[in-house]
């Protein structure tokens, strides 16, 4: 009994991760070969991807040249003028636009710097810099709910109160998505480890 449930559930660790992955590759696949105007325009599926690639990589590259004129930057700031009139939509653009200028601005670095946090004595959080300061100057640190990392607390800390860790940021992540079960290069701890013993062992003892 114990056996199987130890085999089913490597399996599950094993290729639920690769199911999900070829899932969104998929959808994502069919989203952008679905659109009308390049089906009619293109014999495959495949030159309709290739297609709407090439066409949203000119339509980015061509917006980011306007903003560096006078124009763009008036435009830019009708565009965040009428958005932030609008109740909820507001919400959504300033929140998507600010991960966007986090994530491609000079402080990335800054912001996936991963620290700890001890609330009380005794507890460590795992949080991450954002590059941002309080007015009173303390740091600005963001720490993930697990395994949702979308969720957390934006918390303003005293810097000699951070812990500065050479943990990289992929071991930082990979430990709060797996809600602790994660285990890094350095790490020792195996698989098995993880899984229920099997009944026989508990029988044994």
């Amino acid at each position: 009994m114990g056996s199987w449930k130890r085999d089913f559930a490597s399996g599950l660790i094993v290729l639920v991760p690769i199911v999900v992955t070829l899932y969104v590759i998929y959808w994502l696949f069919g989203l952008l070969s679905n659109i009308t105007l390049f089906t009619q325009l293109t014999d495959t599926q495949y030159q309709a991807v290739a297609a709407t690639l090439a066409v949203f990589v000119l339509i980015v590259f061509s917006v980011g040249y306007l903003m560096r004129t006078a124009a763009g930057s008036i435009l830019e700031a009708l565009i965040d003028y009428v958005m932030n009139r609008l109740p909820v939509l507001r919400i959504v653009y300033n929140a998507s636009k600010m991960a966007v200028e986090t994530v491609l601005s000079d402080g990335t670095g800054e912001f996936q710097q991963p620290v700890r946090v001890e609330p009380w004595p005794g507890m460590r959080l795992t949080a991450f810099k954002t590059g941002k300061k309080a007015p009173d100057g303390r740091e600005v640190v963001f720490m993930p709910t697990a395994p949702n990392i979308t969720t957390g607390f934006v918390m303003e800390v005293e810097p000699e109160d951070l812990e500065e860790t050479d943990e990289g940021v992929e071991d930082a992540l990979t430990r709060v998505l797996s809600a602790g079960f994660g285990e890094n290069d350095d790490s020792e701890v195996a698989i098995d480890e993880l899984l229920p013993e099997d009944d026989d062992d508990e029988n044994e003892e």
